[in-house]
């Protein structure tokens, strides 16, 4: 089967920052809202929403505040280990060891991440349906 059989489209787009309220009101201001946030590890993680485009946000040190300041994108799966075994196939390693799991939302998510040719990291992401 191919990996196509798997992905539902894009779930989120990453970007990391510093300033986790700065970037709320910025993102509120454009009509986007907040549809689930939690800590992470200590910090703020927001996920914000406008016509289905999904952005998460999420606290670093230091961010890039310059062109290239984008973490990830993530792509919706709908099998996450058939996914990942589908991407060994096709020659990509994951830059985790295995599949990682994060206790967002109802039931979680479980993924797994790549990189790129140009370096960007390609998130294959399952939220948990009970």
């Amino acid at each position: 089967m191919s990996i196509t059989a798997y992905l539902l489209g894009l779930q989120h787009i990453g970007l990391p920052t510093s300033d986790v309220e700065k970037t709320k009101a910025f993102y509120e201001s454009l009509g986007f809202s907040c549809m689930y946030e939690t800590l992470w590890e200590g910090h703020p993680l927001r996920f914000f929403i406008l016509n289905g485009l999904v952005i998460e946000v999420y606290y670093v040190e230091k961010s890039a505040f310059t062109d290239g300041s984008w973490d990830h994108i993530a792509l919706d799966v709908s099998d996450i280990e058939k996914t990942l075994e589908e991407v060994h196939s096709l020659g990509y390693k994951e830059l985790e060891q295995g599949i990682q799991s994060m206790p967002v939302f109802d039931h979680g998510v479980r993924y797994f991440t790549i990189r790129g040719p140009n370096g960007e990291k390609v998130e294959f992401n399952q939220k948990i349906r009970k």
